[in-house]
């Protein structure tokens, strides 16, 4: 039901504590509203620091998570990592309710769901298959061709969890790296002839829905390095995948922040690729570039509040990811000119370690004229080190 008040001892709950949780809690903070975490790690995560109410333990144990959700008011997700039965029984046993709830998890908690959800509500998805045995990955690449992908079905993230295979025998590697020979689920995903990768999010609840513009997620190496909002395709595309996300978090009756990633093919096609019942990377422009982030809705959506404006404040916005640079304990170098530079905005995690490739910080810098922005962007960061 919504919401007209907010008490002060008001609690919510996140499961994960990384730096998305870390993000929805700061706007959580805004509106009084006290914040836990669970998490499933004892290291310091990103959002550990933030809060007292820290809890650590394991998103299989159904007991740990109640005697956690018992203590808060509202539960909701920063990762797809935990079972749909579980979270329903966290619920049940608590009385706490998760949003988005575990009714809504389960149509898209894996992604072979995820697919055979959005190919049964009418949106159009990427080709694939559920592949167990050599025969299935040889039919499937004479089908859709080589080289094509292979996805552990649950878990995946930032390149983890997906093969590119060119072969027969580099599909039967994958699969077995993947865990196919161990009972896990391997889907196969067809290569897409696509311009573009696009991204839309939503916020949805009991008092309506809101829709972000639609951004173009820039990778490297299955990472995204940058977003641009708004997506240089044409408007026509845009709207589709902003009406496509809308159909899509309305198909699993989603109340939180939803975020859809979509690939725009070279014959005009937009095909939803992936989807993800939290906040995303690709919305990480949204807390300087519209006037209310996908972190703030976050809180809104799950809470029953009504939702913020997703309006951009600047005509043009760029994103860029600062991926680790080193080996070592975290330390952000050679960062004057970006936090220089007018309308440019840096955001730091918090991690404690740095990794080559992981995901530490992002800054992101408003302006005009979406290829100019990004060029600057991209200058005003060339140098930093992470």
């Amino acid at each position: 039901m919504s919401r007209t008040s907010l008490p002060a001892n008001l609690k919510l709950g996140f499961l994960g504590a990384g730096q998305l949780a870390r993000m929805s809690s700061l706007q959580a903070f805004r509106f009084g509203i006290q914040v836990a975490v669970f998490s499933d790690r004892t290291e310091n995560e990103p959002m550990q620091f933030m809060t007292p109410f820290s809890t650590s333990g394991s998103f299989e144990s159904v007991d740990d998570m109640v005697a956690f959700a018992k203590d808060c008011d509202v539960i909701t997700l920063e990762n797809e990592f935990i079972s749909s039965d579980i979270l329903k029984e966290v619920q049940e046993k608590s009385g706490t309710p998760i949003f988005p709830s575990p009714d809504s998890f389960s149509l898209i908690e894996n992604k072979l769901i995820e697919k055979q959800t959005f190919e049964n509500a009418g949106i159009p998805v990427t080709p694939y298959r559920l592949v167990k045995s050599e025969s299935d990955i040889e039919a499937f690449g004479e089908e859709h061709g080589w080289p094509f992908l292979l996805k552990s079905s649950k878990g995946g993230y930032d390149g983890y969890g997906n093969e590119t295979v060119k072969d027969l025998k580099s599909a039967k590697e994958a699969f077995d790296n993947l865990g196919g020979n161990k009972g896990r689920d391997i889907v196969a995903e067809a290569f897409v002839d696509f311009t573009n990768e696009i991204a839309v999010q939503v916020a949805r609840n009991e008092t309506g829905h809101v829709v972000y513009p639609c951004c173009e997620t820039v990778q490297e190496n299955h990472i995204c390095v940058a977003v641009l909002s708004p997506a240089p395709v044409e408007e026509r595309f845009q709207k589709r995948a902003q009406e496509l996300a809308l159909k899509a978090t309305e198909a699993i009756d989603g109340k939180g922040i939803f975020a859809f990633e979509f690939f725009l093919t070279k014959n005009g096609e937009v095909l939803l690729n992936e989807s993800a019942p939290r906040p995303h990377n690709s919305g990480h422009y949204t807390i300087e570039g519209t006037v209310a982030s996908q972190f703030e809705n976050h809180v809104r959506a799950v809470l029953g509040l009504p939702l913020g404006s997703t309006q951009l404040n600047k005509p043009a916005v760029a994103m860029i990811n600062l991926l680790g640079t080193h080996q070592r304990p975290a330390e952000t170098d050679h960062i004057t000119e970006a936090l220089k530079t007018e309308d440019g905005h840096l955001h730091v995690y918090g991690k404690i370690d740095s990794k080559v490739g992981r995901k530490m910080a992002h800054y992101t810098l408003l302006g005009d004229n979406l290829e100019e922005t990004y060029k600057k962007a991209l200058h005003v960061t060339r140098k930093i080190e992470i």
